[in-house]
């Protein structure tokens, strides 16, 4: 397929930055190109929130990518754009609802799209931004990628980032990265559960494209079935977990692509999924 590229104006960002779109062989890159700190304003928010709407209803998008731009990934909510509500009558109360309200939806949003969606990390991830991390299906970063929820330090403690890390990473190494608001560094986010793989930066693009590439040559229709189940399972205690995916697992040999990836696999051919 022909690349499909668009630029979105992020009419909150002080130097009118970007999110940019590009959709090749079944995966959709979404880049963060809102300059030094790809910070997530509302605007920027929005857009995001939007494209993935888009890619859930679009059958040619199969796999989704979230990159960035520059030496951070993102530094979280815009700092500014909250402040400067303060002078607002409920002195911010409901543009702070709205902005943690939006970013919420957007993390669920990922959690929920039937499609995997891979964190591409090049730099520093922090508060919301390591949030966004966090809840991407996969993330793999470079070496020199670092990560923190840095909210204590500064009288605002990361609530909504540790919904997504302490499902992402372990117990205590959540608390502590929550508690100290120390930045961490690749291995140890690898460590910590935050990432799946760090590569040089060199070949980020690469490694990421090949995972995207392997996903998305899946069947559409068994990653959506998965996805779910696997988020809906980690919910329940063990026995009504195995419940749920016993049904799940019936429901989905009584599928077209059961049928026909099994057929494939006895038959030493490649599969043709539905779409």
């Amino acid at each position: 397929m022909a690349e499909i590229v668009s630029f979105r104006k992020d009419a909150g960002a002080e130097e009118g930055g970007f999110l940019t779109r590009a959709l090749r062989d079944g995966v959709l890159r979404l880049v963060l190109n809102n300059p030094p700190a790809n910070v997530l304003s509302i605007a920027l928010l929005e857009a995001l929130m939007g494209e993935l709407e888009t890619a859930e209803a679009e059958p040619d998008v199969r796999v989704v990518v979230i990159a960035s731009t520059g030496n951070v990934f993102s530094a979280g909510h815009d700092l500014k754009e909250l402040t400067t509500h303060r002078a607002d009558e409920d002195q911010g109360a409901g543009f702070f609802e709205k902005t943690f309200r939006l970013a919420a939806d957007l993390m669920l949003k990922i959690t929920h799209l039937p499609k995997p969606v891979i964190a591409e990390i090049d730099g520093l991830a922090t508060a919301a931004g390591c949030q966004l991390v966090a809840s991407c299906d996969l993330a793999i970063c470079t070496d020199s990628s670092t990560f923190c929820t840095p909210g204590v330090n500064i009288g605002l403690f990361c609530s909504t980032p540790m919904v997504a890390v302490s499902r992402a990473a372990h117990r205590k190494q959540a608390m502590e990265m929550l508690l100290t608001g120390e930045t961490i560094d690749a291995s140890t986010a690898k460590d910590f559960g935050l990432v799946n793989r760090i590569v040089p930066k060199q070949y980020l693009a690469q490694v990421v494209s090949k995972y995207a590439a392997v996903i998305a040559s899946k069947s559409p229709l068994t990653l959506k079935i998965g996805k779910e189940a696997f988020n809906r399972q980690l919910e329940l205690p063990m026995e009504a977990a195995y419940d749920h995916t016993v049904r799940v697992m019936v429901e989905n040999m009584l599928t077209e692509d059961a049928q026909e990836g099994i057929g494939a696999f006895l038959g030493k051919r490649k599969p043709e999924w539905t779409r």
